[in-house]
């Protein structure tokens, strides 16, 4: 522990610190202070205790104000985190969907491809038929 000599209120006051935390008690110290000088301004030397209560007082309004943001935001966030979540799956779900859909496609057009090579040897034989047909006519005519 450290002793640190801090001014409030024109008096001097040693308080400890851990080792390395002087400089933001120094600081914490000032604010405590500066705020107390505005106080005694604005209200006039009403008595240190009561300027202390009241200080006291708004700091902490601060401190529950802060809290309370806090906490909102934690839920906002919470919320925030739920959505993304949903989100995220709906995402997979409209994947898994499309990628279903793709393959099924891809079925469709091997199954169609089949089919066209099936209608041209169909076409092709019949078209040999006919031709041979018209061979004979031809021939039978002559």
């Amino acid at each position: 522990m450290v002793n640190v000599t801090v001014k409030f209120n024109n008096h001097d006051y040693i308080l400890s610190c851990e080792d390395g935390q002087e400089k933001e008690l120094e600081k914490l110290a000032n604010h405590l202070n500066d705020r107390y000088e505005k106080l005694k301004t604005d209200l006039g030397n009403i008595g240190e205790n009561k300027l202390l209560i009241i200080n006291a007082i708004q700091l902490i309004d601060e401190v529950f104000t802060i809290k309370t943001s806090i906490e909102k935001f934690r839920n906002q966030n919470k919320d925030l985190i739920n959505r993304f979540k949903e989100i995220k799956n709906l995402s997979i779900l409209y994947k898994e969907d499309k990628e279903k859909e793709i393959q099924h496609l891809h079925s469709e057009l091997s199954d169609l491809k089949d089919k066209i090579l099936d209608n041209e040897k169909n076409y092709s034989e019949s078209l040999e038929k006919v031709s041979n047909s018209i061979n004979k006519f031809l021939e039978n005519i002559n």
